[in-house]
């Protein structure tokens, strides 16, 4: 699986943004998706995960209520609405594909997309 993350930008406070993945191959409701981030200086965080038939998603608590997850299985793309944005979301927010259970841990996500710049002024 190929992952080809777009849509970053660099926004003001309270803004909003949409990042897209698009996956190759013909079976990608098979895998779970997520979206991490990476500031400066700090680990790959997870920011959001959705199952492969789209109905089960999971959020980390920053995020929550201001980020949603999609996908659409037809088009093999998942996206990250981000709406309130603020500054601490500044990272480079990567895609990841798994098989099977995974959590909230990067090191359980097998495929990476190349990142896409967030940065957000106040």
């Amino acid at each position: 699986v190929q992952l080809q993350a777009s849509g970053g930008g660099s926004v003001q406070a309270g803004d909003s943004l949409r990042l897209s993945c698009v996956a190759s191959g013909r079976t990608f409701n098979n895998y779970v998706m997520g979206w991490f981030r990476q500031a400066p200086g700090r680990g790959r965080e997870f920011v959001a995960r959705i199952s492969g038939s789209g109905y089960g998603s999971d959020y980390a608590e920053s995020v929550r209520g201001r980020f949603t997850i999609s996908r659409d299985n037809d088009k093999n793309t998942v996206y990250l609405q981000m709406n309130s944005l603020k500054p601490e979301d500044t990272a480079v927010y990567f895609c990841a594909a798994a098989t099977g259970f995974p959590a909230k841990a990067p090191s359980e996500y097998t495929y990476w997309g190349q990142g896409t710049q967030v940065t957000v002024s106040s």
